[in-house]
């Protein structure tokens, strides 16, 4: 969809890892699984469809155990600090590390006490601490949510010989990502969105970046 300069993608790698904290996914790896997805949509090689998996959680399991398959950077020790090992797998060893991870929840959860028990800022209330698995994991159950919903849920604009769904409904909280019957037939567009009453919020700033320089959009 679009291209950036060196440090862009430099900055926005780290940036990743920042966002997700720990429950980081390699861009490079998370992007194999996603031409998989895309390749195979609803096959048996499909990394994750709900159409081949029992339940949620074995989908989720399948999607864990191919990213691993495709994760590069698992090294022999050895080999970790090799001059002829890209840097990119060597910060993967970092962000994937259980330290980080770790850490990564440490610090949500010292962000929960000093706002919930501490300053009990407003809004805030115990029962909020029962939030911190789902952001111990987010990026996992953001992915469930995503490829569970766009694939069973929802309506079609276009016959794609796949079961993607637009799920309208839940596409809020996913920042357009649940339009996946519009992705699947239309992959290389930035806007998510098709008819009129479907909203893509992720384009505008997409075209924000690009207007910005930080990214250079392709044509369709």
């Amino acid at each position: 969809m679009f291209v950036m300069t060196k440090f862009w993608e430099k900055f926005f790698y780290v940036f990743t890892w920042i966002c997700q904290g720990s429950s980081y996914l390699s861009p490079r790896a998370y992007a194999v699984l996603h031409r998989m997805h895309h390749a195979y949509s609803d096959t048996p090689q499909d990394p994750h469809s709900p159409h081949h998996t029992e339940n949620l959680f074995t989908m989720m399991w399948k999607t864990k155990n191919i990213y691993n398959e495709y994760f590069s950077f698992r090294l022999k020790p050895e080999e970790r600090f090799s001059k002829d090992v890209p840097d990119w797998n060597k910060f993967d060893l970092l962000a994937d590390s259980m330290v980080a991870r770790v850490g990564w929840g440490l610090f949500y959860v010292l962000i929960y006490v000093l706002s919930i028990s501490i300053f009990e800022l407003p809004g805030t209330h115990w029962a909020m601490y029962f939030l911190l698995p789902i952001h111990f994991m987010m990026g996992p159950v953001h992915g469930a949510i995503v490829n569970w919903s766009g694939h069973k849920y929802g309506y079609a604009n276009f016959d794609n010989n796949d079961k993607s769904k637009n799920s309208l409904l839940l596409d809020f909280l996913m920042l357009g990502e649940l339009f996946q019957n519009n992705h699947h037939k239309l992959p290389k567009r930035v806007n998510f969105a098709v008819k009129w009453y479907e909203f893509d919020p992720t384009y505008p700033i997409v075209k924000l970046l690009h207007a910005t320089k930080i990214i250079k959009l392709r044509p369709a």
